[in-house]
């Protein structure tokens, strides 16, 4: 089709093709060879100043790069289709990918407030339209409530008129997260992503920010099994939180890495072995501050003395 294009000479009609193959080849996960078509025909497009198709390229180039996890390119490509957005009238359609984005960007970069206003404004657009993407829009809405510990909003939004009209089993698959959440129950967060497998962990943005979550929840809950004690088996700890036991050794392990918490694993008698914080001691950072304070008299006295020499 592409060849066809270029022997009829139909420059415009080419263009819109190489951007299709372009998309074609990203949900193929061909992310090299999509960048290579884009790379030369963004600065063909903008030659042109065709503003409509360059939204579109932006786009899709922001996307490719945040599946690349590149994400200061996956920005900068946002931004330019923002800026040629601005320019000209965008379709609904268009503007409401354009938030998305741009609320998946955000939602990367741990700004979930940000994060959700884009995706409510998302979900406006698609939802007037009528577009199957509204409801992957009020998922990732309600996954951002879930980060920042508002889960007990998710049921008001499900239950809200915009928000009826979706109910289904990606909905279900948000609420039975933000049960769990709230209940800070590991074992009912595991049970979710069993039971939504497909809605949770095969939804890529949602599995990246939903394994944070459990890290989290499993950080809380074993620091809050752990403080009344100073030695404990971790079978014990295991059994408490109902989950293997290869899996809270090595969850332990890293926690000590990470100095989360001051302790030791004695792995030959299966025991977590936790130690008192230890408590600073003020006579270090006086004595630094006193040696910096006399550098700084010397160095005084140095200058004086070479004025006087002089």
């Amino acid at each position: 089709m592409v060849q066809w294009t270029c022997a009829e000479k139909r420059t415009f009609l080419r263009q819109r093709v190489e951007a299709r193959l372009a998309a074609l080849l990203m949900e193929n996960k061909d992310y090299s060879e999509a960048l290579t078509i884009l790379s030369g025909l963004v600065k063909e497009v903008r030659r042109l100043d065709d503003k409509l198709l360059l939204v579109d390229i932006d786009l899709l180039e922001s996307k490719l790069h945040f599946s690349l996890r590149n994400l200061p390119k996956a920005k900068a490509a946002l931004t330019a289709a923002r800026t040629a957005a601005n320019a000209i009238y965008v379709p609904p359609a268009q503007q409401g990918t354009i938030d998305l984005q741009s609320g998946i960007l955000h939602a990367e970069e741990k700004d979930y407030k940000t994060a959700y206003s884009y995706f409510f404004e998302a979900f406006e657009a698609f939802n007037a339209l009528e577009d199957p993407r509204a409801i992957f829009s009020l998922k990732y809405m309600l996954l951002c409530k879930i980060m920042v510990n508002q889960a007990d909003d998710v049921a008001g939004i499900i239950s809200s008129k915009a928000g009826l009209q979706y109910v289904g089993v990606e909905l279900d698959a948000m609420k039975a997260v933000a049960d769990a959440h709230s209940k800070r129950s590991l074992k009912f967060f595991e049970t979710a992503l069993r039971d939504y497998k497909a809605q949770l962990e095969e939804d890529p943005i949602v599995h990246r920010h939903l394994s944070s979550l459990y890290d989290t929840l499993l950080e809380q809950n074993l620091c809050r099994l752990i403080e009344p004690f100073s030695r404990v088996e971790i079978d014990y700890i295991a059994e408490l939180i109902e989950l293997p036991v290869k899996h809270v050794e090595k969850k332990l392990s890293q926690m000590i890495l990470d100095k989360k918490f001051a302790g030791t694993l004695d792995q030959g008698a299966g025991c977590l072995i936790i130690f008192d914080d230890p408590k600073a001691d003020a006579i270090f950072p006086a004595t630094l501050e006193t040696i910096t304070n006399m550098g700084k008299v010397v160095d005084s006295l140095y200058l004086r003395s070479a004025k006087i020499m002089a």
